[in-house]
């Protein structure tokens, strides 16, 4: 590790800085959001990616100059923001408070998607609209860039800060965060409060798309979800709903990625921001600029899931099922049996995380790192260390249940949306210990000719072959499953879910039984990714990422949270039926946001009913 000069110091200070501006002007968009509407909204950088290629598009295509660029940003993004509000979430509202957090979701996959699709997934250079001069200080440097970032931060919350100090609007946005009842009472209009709130939000992270491109002189539609995450982490070291600690919180976490950088290397950058992330939240998840230390009260008793009369099927039709299934390799079919095999994968994944969000409550955004770790573990026991394959799948089921409970127990204490936000750190963490740890993992270089899937000296490498152990296996995670559900065990999960003080006051230990859901469904969710690295022969930190974790959490909602067979009928549908539209291919990640967004809205309760 070599120490940087002095020079090189101011330059990361600068850096630090002028990053620091850019994620307040998104978390700021978000504490303004969570302020009024309790809510943390995951579409925030999708918008922040529609700001940057709406920039793009004026200075490419009109010409524009800079003010009039910023002024389309903010335009398009602000109505974009209105549409969030009045077509995504207002109809939510009475629905259950997991369900507008679940929505943003959707509207986020949605949002990327048709930028892909109108702008292609390749990285565009942003012109550069100032003067590209450096100015040496003390040395190191500064250019006009770093100094019009600043001045739009300052200027934007001097803004910022009159509108909510001095206009009629802003007090009723204020009067609506600290307590939206008494304001309704007096006769503030919630909904145009909202709207407003939505749309100053969206034009705050729009500018901040915006800037970004062009100081780093690139966009990508992928760079949405780093971006929500970043402006997460920013308000969650400022605390929740604080505006001020907001802007605070993000300039510490720009600070604290451009030293990190300068000690350790740009690899290590967002690992800082999640580890940060999740200390926060551990020990002092009100934020720094709070007076208190403690967890804000977040009641989600009886408001998790949709209630609702399951659907019952019939023993014997299950098991006509089974068998239905079992003869499908018959057809002599490779491609349909690929598809089986797919959806089988997803449907261990699905029941994992059924267990875990829909039995215990616990939404996890994380939950494909459990795949990740399941699939290392098999793929390094087979490869560096020489052990049959028969041997390190249940090996890796076995790992990725005890370190996967391990790394989530801390969260055990969250409640409501720190739940989520910790688990989707927890799984960016997983990520980038596996980029970063070359000595075990190989790195960015990923594990290569892993050893195909084989048990005891028959080879199931064929599609076939792999297909009927993906069969056997699931039927039995799936009848270990019901059987938990319908334990003492599987009871007090729903007690834990349904009520958690309660629970606690009949002395079931939350922090135990919730453990023991992640610990089993850690264990299927490890088999999969395990079976996964030996059917893919080769797996990297980006095999696993965030967007499985999305689909599979669309998955079990459309099935039914905490549902066995809706698990593994969620995972079938959105696995299979794409495959027949083989032609809306390009669509897919489109008709997940879609799928998930009706759901949300129309049946909330999933096909089969929850449990």
């Amino acid at each position: 590790m070599n120490m940087p000069g002095l020079g090189a110091w101011f330059d990361y200070t600068v850096n630090g800085i002028v990053i620091g501006n850019i994620y307040a002007m998104l978390a700021v968009g978000l504490a303004l959001i969570y302020g009024v509407a309790n809510l943390v909204n995951f579409a925030h950088g999708s918008v922040y990616v529609v700001g940057a290629y709406v920039g793009w598009a004026a200075i490419t295509y009109l010409g524009t100059p800079l003010p009039v660029t910023i002024l389309c940003v903010v335009v398009v993004c602000g109505l974009v923001g209105v549409g969030i509000e009045r077509l995504g979430l207002r109809p939510l509202h009475g629905s259950s408070r997991i369900a507008p957090l679940l929505a943003t979701i959707g509207i986020a996959l949605v949002l990327d998607q048709v930028v892909q699709l109108i702008f292609s997934p390749d990285p565009r250079a942003v012109p550069m609209q100032v003067p590209e001069w450096r100015i040496p200080i003390g040395g190191g440097t500064i250019g006009p860039l770093d100094l019009l970032i600043g001045g739009i931060g300052l200027a934007s919350a001097a803004v910022l800060y009159g509108f909510l100090r001095f206009t009629k609007l802003g007090w009723a946005v204020r009067a609506t965060a600290q307590d939206s009842d008494a304001a309704q009472q007096m006769g503030v209009d919630i909904n145009k409060v909202n709207m407003a709130v939505f749309a100053i939000a969206s034009a705050l992270s729009g500018i901040s798309g915006l800037l970004v491109g062009m100081y780093y002189n690139q966009i990508n539609p992928a760079m949405s979800f780093e971006a929500t995450l970043k402006g997460i982490v920013a308000l969650i070291i400022g605390g929740l709903g604080n505006v001020p600690g907001a802007i605070g919180g993000s300039l510490i976490l720009g600070l604290t990625e451009s030293y990190g950088i300068a000690l350790f290397g740009t690899s290590y950058r967002n690992l800082f921001a999640f580890v940060l992330l999740i200390a926060m939240l551990l020990w002092r998840p009100n934020g720094l600029f709070s007076g208190r230390s403690s967890l804000p009260p977040e009641p989600m008793t009886g408001t998790f899931i949709a209630r609702s009369r399951p659907f019952r099927i019939p023993p014997w039709a299950v098991a006509g099922l089974i068998v239905a299934a079992a003869l499908l390799p018959l057809l002599n079919n490779p491609y349909v049996l690929q598809i089986g095999v797919n959806s089988l994968l997803y449907g261990m994944l699905a029941l994992s995380l059924t267990l875990v969000a829909g039995t215990v409550g616990q939404i996890s955004l994380g939950h494909a790192a459990l795949l990740a770790i399941g699939g290392y573990t098999s793929g390094l026991l087979a490869m560096d260390a020489g052990w049959p394959v028969a041997v390190t799948i249940p090996i890796a089921g076995i790992v990725t249940a005890g370190l996967g409970t391990l790394l989530v127990f801390p969260a055990f204490r969250l409640t409501g949306h720190y739940v989520s936000i910790a688990t989707l750190g927890i799984g960016e963490i997983v990520s980038l210990v596996i980029l970063n740890w070359s000595g075990l993992t190989h790195g960015a270089i990923g594990l290569g000719g892993i050893p195909p899937l084989e048990v005891f000296g028959y080879d199931l490498g064929s599609v076939e072959g792999t297909y009927w152990l993906c069969l056997v296996i699931l039927v039995l995670l799936a009848l270990l499953q019901l059987r938990l559900l319908s334990s003492h065990l599987g009871r007090s999960w729903r007690a834990i879910r349904d009520d958690s003080v309660a629970a606690r006051s009949y002395g079931v230990s939350g922090n135990r039984y919730k453990a023991l859901a992640f610990g089993f469904g850690g264990f299927g969710a490890g088999i999969s990714g395990a079976i996964t690295a030996h059917s893919y022969s080769y797996i990297n930190h980006e095999t696993f990422n965030a967007t499985l974790s999305v689909l599979a959490l669309t998955m079990v909602i459309l099935g039914g949270l905490g549902n066995v067979m809706g698990a593994v009928l969620g995972a079938t549908l959105l696995i299979a039926l794409p495959e027949a539209f083989r032609g809306l291919a390009e669509y897919r990640i489109l008709i997940y946001g879609l799928v998930l967004l009706l759901l949300i809205r129309f049946r909330p309760q999933g096909l089969m009913g929850t449990v």
